[in-house]
């Protein structure tokens, strides 16, 4: 498989301390890195492109270390995660798939007791499309508290030869949760949903 050929990476951060309400002890953080690289198969169908997913394991890891970094925190500070792809108009949503593996075992290989789904989507658009990326607890699923969605898009990207790769992760609740659920506070973490 070609090597990944970065054209570009942005990574946003950003602390809510209230939502109208009482201002919070510690704001909640949210934070997004997206990566636009070539679409290495873009113009044409090509029935096998699972391989391109070990190639982009290393970006994967790559990503999840920086926005950790860009967070300023822990890995174990880390509460929320999701990922999600954008790829332009000459690919098919299928090579959006391929983040799956490289894009959610990344991060799970950085944050400590991460035993839950890595919440996904993806879509095919053209430069400035706009993807709101899923987040749940990074330890059980059902965790209703963390359930949020980040917002990613980059003007110029993805051109239509492009893809955007995006991992999102968040530090905990959000910063006024009340609708009820499993607290955080008891997860059982046997099996990335309770």
């Amino acid at each position: 498989m070609p090597e990944v050929k970065v054209r570009k990476i942005r990574t946003g951060v950003e602390d809510i301390f209230h939502e109208g309400g009482p201002v919070a002890e510690k704001p909640y953080r949210r934070g997004f890195i997206v990566t636009v690289i070539e679409n290495p198969f873009a113009g044409r169908y090509e029935e096998d492109i699972q391989p391109f997913m070990e190639d982009l394991k290393p970006l994967g890891k790559q990503m999840a270390g920086d926005l950790i970094a860009a967070m300023g925190v822990v890995p174990s500070g880390i509460e929320g995660y999701g990922k999600g792809a954008i790829i332009g108009e000459a690919g098919e949503v299928e090579h959006g798939a391929l983040w799956h593996a490289p894009g959610g075992y990344s991060m799970r290989e950085h944050v400590p007791n991460s035993t839950a789904i890595v919440p996904s989507t993806k879509k095919v658009g053209g430069p400035g499309t706009r993807l709101d990326v899923p987040v749940t607890h990074v330890a059980a699923s059902y965790v209703r508290s963390h359930f949020d969605a980040i917002e990613v898009a980059v003007e110029d990207a993805p051109r239509a030869d492009e893809m955007a790769v995006i991992l999102v992760m968040t530090t905990g609740a959000r910063v006024h949760n009340r609708a009820g659920g499993l607290p955080a506070g008891d997860i059982k973490g046997e099996d990335g949903l309770r």
